[in-house]
């Protein structure tokens, strides 16, 4: 069993891969982990060419949905994403809170900053910026955020408990986020729940859906909503590498699921007296 450092080091290489590589082999795997599957079809990623902001350049094909199409963003709001990658949905804040408020993409990858800020400068976007560092140990201060987002990543992140009390500390009292992320109905088969690879490819890094909503409601977050849900469904070819026929044929017909799930949550707003987590 690999520690939380080494998990957290094998998902730092594999997105460092991963943001040289073009879209299509990210879209075609499993969060754009191993273009290993020759069904040509997106596994988890939603289409953003619709939404106001998109940029082609900073689409790597690896979220599982659309948060800030859900994320209720206000002109002259500060939004911070979490594991912005190329800078997708940062870019589709920045639509939302116009010229007038602040955008900042926090990703752990070199790669991926140098990526999204080359993005940035095309773009000519100077209230767009993007911070390396870990988001268990967020680069910002407390009570900054209006809206937080993140797209299929915290089911990356070993402690996850540790990020939810991270985005609970930077969020303004009254603030809120809207997360898409990967959650489970039921136990994984042991092989892929144990494989390394398959962490990287945010399948076996996710947790029970009842686990992950009853820690965004024990670290002090009211309001909670499931903005949107569809069930992910891992193409046999990939399967094979960690199943047999039989297998794969009883799990698909068991109860176990692979949900992705939008999540929306408010940080309650300050009150006098209010002894609540981070709000004294």
């Amino acid at each position: 069993m690999k520690t939380d450092n080494e998990l957290k080091e094998l998902v730092r290489q594999k997105y460092s891969e991963i943001a040289l590589q073009d879209k299509a082999t990210n879209a075609a795997s499993c969060c754009g982990a191993a273009g290993c599957s020759t069904e040509v079809y997106n596994i988890m990623s939603d289409d953003y060419t619709a939404l106001e902001g998109y940029t082609s350049d900073a689409d790597l094909g690896l979220g599982c949905g659309l948060p800030t199409q859900f994320a209720q963003i206000k002109p002259g709001n500060t939004v911070i994403d979490l594991g912005s990658g190329a800078g997708n949905d940062c870019f589709v804040a920045r639509a939302a809170t116009g010229v007038s408020g602040k955008v900042i993409g926090i990703d752990f990858t070199p790669a991926m900053i140098e990526k999204a800020r080359t993005n940035a400068e095309k773009l000519g976007f100077n209230n767009v910026e993007f911070r390396q560092g870990d988001i268990e140990q967020m680069p910002v201060t407390a009570n900054v955020a209006d809206v937080v987002v993140s797209n299929c990543v915290l089911n990356l992140v070993p402690n996850k408990d540790g990020v939810f009390k991270e985005i609970f500390r930077v969020l303004k009292p009254g603030g809120h986020f809207s997360i898409s992320d990967v959650v489970l109905v039921g136990n994984l088969p042991e092989a892929l729940r144990k494989d390394a690879e398959m962490y990287a490819g945010c399948v076996s890094g996710a947790i029970q859906k009842d686990v992950y909503l009853e820690l965004i409601r024990v670290n002090g977050f009211e309001n909670i909503i499931i903005q949107k849900e569809k069930p992910i469904i891992i193409p046999d070819d990939i399967l094979l590498n960690y199943l047999t026929h039989q297998k794969i044929a009883a799990f698909k017909n068991g109860t176990t699921g692979i949900f992705s799930i939008t999540v929306f949550a408010q940080k309650q707003e300050q009150t006098a007296g209010c002894c609540a987590p981070g709000c004294c």
